[in-house]
C-alpha cells in the first residue's frame, strides 16, 4: 500500500510581507515570526521610531526588513506605501491588518472624535490597506495570489462596558474581512481573520494597571498562528481562526 503524499505547505521564503502596526505587541511578533520564516518584511507603524527598531532589529541591512512610517487610515499614504513595497522588495504576497487603538469611556465620555479616531484605525485602515494591496495581492506568491490577515479580537464575538467604538470596528472589521475572503477567493487571493484573544502587549499592558497577566497570552504565541495561516497549502484557505490564552475571560 502506497502512502498518501504530505500536502504541500505554502513557503514563506521570499515573499515579501507588510505588517502594520508592527513597531510592538503582536505586530512586533508577528513580523519577526515571518521573517524567520523566510519572509522579507516591512515593519509599518505610525511611530516611525519604533518601525525602525524592529526593522533593524530584523535585519539592519535593509535586504529583508524594511521600516515605514504609515497612517492606514491615509488612503495616500498606504498607496505609497505599496508602491515602496513592491518597488524594493518586487513584490507584495502579503498584507497583515493589524494596527489598531482602543479609548476605554462610556458613552457619555466618549467624544466623537475619539469615536472617529478608534473606527478610522480598526476598520476603515483594513480596508484602505486592501484596496491599495489588492492589484500587487493578485499578482503574489508568483501569480497564484496572495494572502491578507485581518487581527481581530474577542470584542468581536461578544461586549462588555466602556469600549463601544472598539466593539463596533472589531465587529464591522470580521464583516469586511468575510467579505473579501468571499470576493477575493476566486481570484487567488486569500483572506483570513484572526480573532485573538487577550495578550501580554502594551494596547492592555499600559491602559489596565494591574490585569492580571497570567490570564493573558504570550503574543508571540498568536505570532505562530498568523504563520500558521499563511502556510496553510494552496489549495486551502482558514476563513477565520480564534486563538485564546488557556485561562481567557472574555471568551467562555
Amino acid at each position: 500500500m502506497t502512502s498518501a503524499s504530505a500536502p504541500q505547505m505554502t513557503s514563506l521564503e521570499n515573499q515579501t510581507a507588510l505588517v502594520t502596526g508592527a513597531g510592538s505587541g503582536l505586530g512586533a511578533e508577528i513580523a519577526r515570526a515571518l521573517a524567520a520564516a523566510g519572509a522579507r518584511v516591512v515593519v509599518a507603524d505610525l511611530d516611525r521610531a519604533k518601525a525602525d527598531r524592529i526593522a533593524g532589529e530584523i535585519d539592519a541591512s535593509g535586504q529583508h526588513a524594511l521600516p515605514l512610517a504609515l497612517d492606514v487610515a491615509d488612503a495616500k499614504a498606504a498607496g505609497e506605501a505599496v508602491v515602496r513595497t513592491v518597488g524594493h522588495f518586487g513584490s507584495l504576497d502579503i498584507l497583515i491588518n493589524n494596527a489598531g487603538t482602543d479609548v476605554t469611556k462610556s458613552i457619555d465620555e466618549l467624544s466623537y472624535d475619539e469615536w472617529d479616531r478608534v473606527i478610522a484605525t480598526n476598520l476603515r485602515g483594513p480596508f484602505v490597506m486592501s484596496k491599495a494591496a489588492v492589484d500587487a495581492l493578485r499578482q503574489g506568491d508568483g501569480g497564484r495570489g496572495g494572502q491578507i490577515v485581518n487581527v481581530a479580537s474577542t470584542a468581536a464575538k461578544r461586549a462588555w462596558p466602556n469600549a463601544s467604538a472598539y466593539h463596533a470596528s472589531k465587529w464591522g472589521l470580521v464583516g469586511l474581512s468575510h467579505a473579501l475572503h468571499a470576493e477575493l477567493r476566486p481570484q487567488g487571493v486569500r483572506v483570513s481573520t484572526l480573532v485573538a484573544g487577550g495578550m501580554r502587549t502594551p494596547f492592555l499592558l499600559d491602559r489596565f494597571e494591574g490585569i492580571d497577566q497570567s490570564k493573558l497570552q504570550d503574543p508571540a504565541n498568536v505570532a505562530v498562528a498568523v504563520r500558521m495561516l499563511l502556510q496553510m497549502p494552496r489549495e486551502s484557505v482558514i476563513p477565520e481562526l480564534m486563538v485564546l490564552p488557556l485561562m481567557e475571560t472574555s471568551w467562555p
